[in-house]
């Protein structure tokens, strides 16, 4: 069963085989999660989104699949770029949002890394609601099948890291919080 660890912080201070970047479809960086990573990661993670847009991903990654580059400067091996769906009231899209946490950790798998780092996928200027997502976000985690040793959701504020710890109880998964 895969260890999960709540941690309010920043995600790009993490020191895991994999970090998971809330992107934008362009994989070119963009604000929040996504340009915090693109910044302190540095060029080489531009560089890498850069020839994954010349080469399989011409038209930009789509919601719900994910793909690896390099960390760049991260404290980490790789970053597992995935996007999000944005969240609507008229069309369920919960589907895709449990898509990008499978769907990174099949990558991570594939890769051979044992821990990621998670942000709140979505959550964020894609509008969903936290309490929705982090249930999402555990259930998913909690019921894929892999090689994943350590889940970290590292998450931005205490609103954040409640909304999961509710969402980890509610589910009866054992769980840490990460005291630094």
């Amino acid at each position: 069963m895969v260890r999960i660890v709540l941690v309010q912080g920043d995600i790009t201070a993490e020191a895991a085989d994999a970090i998971v970047n809330a992107a934008n479809s362009s994989l070119l960086g963009g604000g929040g999660v996504d340009g915090a990573i693109h910044r302190k990661g540095g060029p080489e993670i531009l560089a890498a989104c850069q020839q994954l847009r010349r080469s399989h991903y011409g038209k930009g990654l789509a919601a719900g699949q994910a793909v690896a580059t390099t960390a760049g400067r991260l404290a980490a091996r790789h970053v597992i770029h995935t996007v999000g769906p944005v969240w609507s009231r008229e069309e369920d899209r919960s589907e895709t949002l449990a898509s990008c946490y499978r769907a990174s950790l099949r990558v991570a798998d594939e890769l051979g890394d044992r821990t990621v780092a998670f942000p709140a996928i979505s959550t964020g200027i894609y509008g969903w609601p936290m309490e929705d997502g982090a249930r999402i976000a555990v259930r998913t985690v909690r019921s894929t099948r892999t090689e994943v040793e350590e889940v970290r959701f590292v998450l931005f504020d205490e609103r954040a890291r409640a909304a999961f710890e509710a969402a980890v109880s509610e589910l009866g998964h054992p769980w840490e919080r990460d005291h630094p």
